[in-house]
């Protein structure tokens, strides 16, 4: 028998429901956490980037539950709804395409609305592409800086790292696979002949980890196609 947990305000009363902040697998499906399955199958509502992806999810652990789509650049569109939805009482889960939610994903304005409304707001922890790259890196990590996707436009991008030069911090991005080269021939120009770390499809079949100064992996990679998603690490300042 499934048991779902009744959330109380500081005053001791029935309150609107939670927000469950739940990570989910960045490629193999057995990467879901006991309670993250255990969360998904309490709430009413999983609120989702893209409903073809956790549908794959759901089935494998035989979840069914109403999904509601939720992705950039329509969250304003979605946000008061869900926020209804909350303070009737129904638990809602939100879950990214792959890892924790809030990190380069449409999270984020969710999360700082329901802070704002007062509902009650649950960490489900589990995979991240930020955490897994970092921790078979072998550059340091008791310092580093997440930027996420970088900018668009190539100067743009260009600008940001040549803020970076001198930071002594490993710096993490995600990088498109099809801007994988033109990244590193940019990361050459402004931060130098680091170490570097490519972090590819992790978890996945063709999970490939690419180590070397940046000059090697722009001779490695000149002329192939990388697919899949790419975690790209680069060495601070030493």
């Amino acid at each position: 028998m499934k048991v779902s947990a009744v959330f109380m305000n500081n005053s001791g009363n029935k309150s609107s429901g939670s927000l469950h902040i739940v990570s989910t697998p960045i490629g193999n499906l057995e990467d879901l956490t006991f309670r993250a399955v255990r969360a998904l199958e309490n709430v009413s509502i999983i609120v989702c980037e893209d409903t073809r992806q956790t549908i794959k999810l759901l089935n494998k652990y035989n979840i069914k539950k109403r999904l509601i789509s939720y992705y950039h650049p329509k969250e304003s569109q979605k946000i008061p709804r869900i926020i209804s939805l909350l303070k009737e009482g129904k638990d809602v889960a939100l879950v990214t395409d792959s890892g924790t939610p809030g990190l380069s994903d449409p999270g984020y304005p969710l999360i700082k609305e329901a802070i704002t409304q007062g509902i009650n707001i649950t960490p489900v922890p589990g995979p991240s592409a930020l955490t897994a790259a970092l921790s078979v890196s072998g550059l340091p990590t008791h310092r580093f800086y997440f930027f996420g996707f970088p900018p668009p436009k190539k100067e743009a991008t260009k600008k940001l790292l040549h803020s970076l030069k001198d930071e002594r911090a490993t710096l993490v991005f995600y990088i498109p696979t099809r801007r994988i080269h033109s990244f590193l021939q940019l990361t050459l120009e402004t931060i130098g002949n680091r170490q570097i770390v490519i972090a590819r499809e992790m978890t996945k079949i063709y999970e490939e980890f690419l180590r070397g100064k940046t000059e090697d992996l722009i001779k490695k990679l000149e002329g192939k196609k990388i697919k899949g998603e790419a975690t790209i690490l680069i060495e601070g300042l030493t």
